[in-house]
């Protein structure tokens, strides 16, 4: 039941959104020979424009791996997701100083995209790599939505466009400079302090509906936190033993793989000698095959293939390792 009543909160918050373009654009249509017509429906669109669901898009430093240059890792990829029964990936991008892995579908014809995290992939075994890719791969599968998910992300740009706004940091600045320097000159900006005082008290009172409305359906949306939790479990254990998986998750955590690769790299150690102490830590220079039921999805030979189509972007990430805490 709170998952349908999160479902109908959020299509009546981009009922609204819809509600703005469709208002500007009548607004222009039924009044198209006045200018102030053209002004108030371009507004209304730009609002319903603002407000639109976010889709989802690769971050800034996520570079995207052609599929001929890292055939390997999309293979992998591919086999994990097929065991856990979710969209193959239609890309695979990395990071460089990112923590773990995401699984998400973006944009309009939501594509699904892998992103993988160099400091954690360069750290882990074969078993381990699998195991990271299949709580990517059960994360996704037991989501928002889309629908839930854009709806809180555009009650987030309300609260942001309502609530978020403060003085210019620029002008109190230039305003100390200038009474510093001509202290027999009034304070200037007075009405300006004044209207962007009454414009934020404005927005938080028209913004408090808002914030309770997101409190509300995050909390609706997050009521089956418990029994997705599960389900994630449930579709990671295709591919990962209950171990594997609390060990992942203890790794990332704790970020105990973190130290010795910064430490290796401030002695100038290159990218074969940093993954060679990862894999000894991990006791695993022998085979480390893991393996399905039915089959093999990722040995000691495919995976040193990953790692060297991946060369040229380990040799770049390490040299931002200092900066990940």
């Amino acid at each position: 039941m709170k998952r349908v009543t999160a479902l109908i909160i959020a299509l009546l918050v981009h009922a609204l959104t819809v509600a703005f373009v469709v208002l500007g654009g009548w607004t222009i249509a039924v009044n198209a020979e006045f200018a102030v017509a053209w002004v108030l429906g371009g507004l209304l669109i730009g609002v319903g424009w603002l407000l639109r669901p976010r889709l989802g898009r690769l971050p800034g430093d996520a570079e995207v791996l052609g599929r001929e240059s890292a055939g390997e890792l999309y293979g992998t990829a591919e086999r994990v997701a097929d065991r856990i029964g979710v969209k193959r990936p239609a890309k695979v991008a990395v990071r460089d100083l990112a923590p773990a892995a995401s699984y998400q579908k973006m944009g309009l014809l939501r594509t699904p995209v892998l992103v993988i995290g160099l400091p954690l992939w360069l750290a882990l075994p074969p078993r381990q790599r699998v195991t990271l890719l299949a709580m990517a791969y059960a994360g996704s599968a037991t989501g928002d939505g889309v629908i839930v998910g854009g709806a809180l992300s555009t009650l987030a740009e309300w609260r942001g466009a309502l609530m978020g706004a403060e003085p210019l940091r620029v002008r109190e600045e230039a305003e100390v400079k200038i009474a510093a320097t001509f202290p027999a000159l009034e304070a200037p900006g007075t009405g300006y302090h004044a209207a962007g005082f009454l414009g934020r008290m404005i927005g938080r009172v028209l913004g408090a509906p808002v914030l309770l409305l997101e409190y509300g359906l995050t909390r609706l949306a997050r009521s089956g936190d418990a029994e997705a939790a599960q389900r994630r479990l449930v579709l990671a254990r295709r591919v990962s033993t209950p171990e594997e998986i609390a060990e992942l998750e203890e790794l990332i955590t704790s970020h105990r793989y973190l130290a010795p690769m910064q430490a290796a790299v401030l002695r100038g150690e290159n990218v074969t000698a940093i993954r060679q102490g990862a894999l000894a830590r991990f006791g695993t220079q022998q085979a480390g095959v893991f393996a399905s039921p039915n089959a093999v999805l990722l040995g000691t030979a495919e995976s040193d293939r990953i790692d060297a189509e991946l060369l040229r972007h380990y040799t770049r990430a390490i040299r931002g390792f200092g900066l990940i805490t």
